[in-house]
């Protein structure tokens, strides 16, 4: 017996691709109440604390969250601008740029934000709205860690859970070695350097993560290491012309080192004059590049005897990193478009 639409049965809509963008996320507002909101359910994430979870509750609502959104309403008073958050504003931009990478309706750019707004359950709301049954997640994270990749992975598959047509599923779940994000980032020390000069010294400084996390298996240092290399290849860097170091350290266990704090103390007690600062961790400027190296550690450098260090910005959204952004998601779409 044969079936056709007109006996009842609909013929299914053409397949359509929505990507999800993600980064981590930032307050609504420079306020110790938005903070408090944001640092709550980012720090209450148990793939960013790995602790025992009513110890943690303890002390995130406790304490730290009576004591650190003040602090860090201030630090983003700092870096705050007439648009807002400048991860937000740049993100913005990235999706915008690439969504005109793709022209007609095939593909679909939906951006999200792990913790704090536009939430990863609104992107996927959105992009279902839009008719796309199959999903491609974009972590902008180059290097893996179980902290923030498979942060996104954990609420995009809860989310999914709830949903009665779960599309298929794609993420990508690294790309710390793609050769076109490593020629983007060495793209931008060149500029950098015909506008600037060449420092003594390049550091290469990522977010940090306890040092616990990769003795239980994160591939993060691993990730981190490789993309330093490829860099300094790219660049053809010796190998005293250059360090990879760790920061955003907090708590009091041991995180991975060397820190880069310590570490631009180190080279201004020991005569070094000038230092670049590369985060090629980090997609987008956010207040740990715009304050906490060019505000806070820059400051570590000169007290410690050093004159300049001078911040090389994330790649953002530069054509070449849209680019490379833009081969990712044709590359982990084969079959699909």
């Amino acid at each position: 017996m044969q079936y056709s639409a007109a006996k009842g049965f609909k013929a299914e809509a053409e397949k359509k691709v929505g990507v999800l963008l993600v980064n981590l996320g930032t307050p609504d507002a420079p306020t110790p109440a938005a903070l408090r909101s944001y640092l709550k359910q980012f720090l209450g994430d148990p793939r960013v604390v790995e602790a025992n979870r009513l110890i943690w509750w303890f002390a995130l609502n406790v304490i730290i969250l009576n004591i650190r959104p003040k602090k860090s309403a201030h630090a983003y008073q700092t870096v705050w601008t007439d648009e807002g958050s400048p991860l937000m504003v740049i993100s913005e931009q990235q999706q915008k740029a690439l969504q005109a990478k793709f022209t007609g309706d095939e593909v679909v750019i939906e951006l999200a934000m792990t913790y704090g707004n536009p939430a990863i359950a609104q992107g996927l709301n959105n992009l279902r709205e839009q008719g796309c049954n199959r999903l491609l997640i974009l972590p902008l994270y180059p290097q893996y860690s179980g902290s923030t990749t498979a942060a996104v992975t954990d609420q995009v598959f809860d989310v999914l859970g709830s949903w009665r047509r779960v599309p298929d599923v794609r993420v990508l779940s690294a790309y710390h070695d793609e050769p076109a994000y490593i020629d983007a980032l060495a793209h931008s020390v060149r500029e950098h350097w015909g506008k600037h000069g060449k420092a003594e010294k390049l550091m290469m400084s990522f977010h940090g993560i306890p040092k616990r996390y990769v003795n239980n298996g994160d591939p993060y240092q691993l990730h981190c290491e490789k993309t330093s290399k490829l860099l300094a290849d790219a660049l053809a860097l010796k190998d005293d012309e250059w360090m990879l170091t760790f920061q955003s350290i907090f708590g009091r266990e041991e995180w991975l080192q060397p820190y880069t704090a310590s570490q631009l103390k180190t080279w201004g007690a020991v005569g070094i004059k000038d230092v670049d600062v590369i985060c090629p961790g980090f997609a987008a400027d956010c207040l740990e590049t715009l304050e906490e190296i060019t505000v806070e550690n820059k400051g570590y450098f000169i007290e410690a005897g050093g004159k300049d260090l001078r911040y090389i910005a994330a790649l953002n959204d530069r054509d070449d990193h849209i680019t490379a952004l833009e081969g990712l998601i044709k590359r982990e779409c084969v079959g699909w478009l």
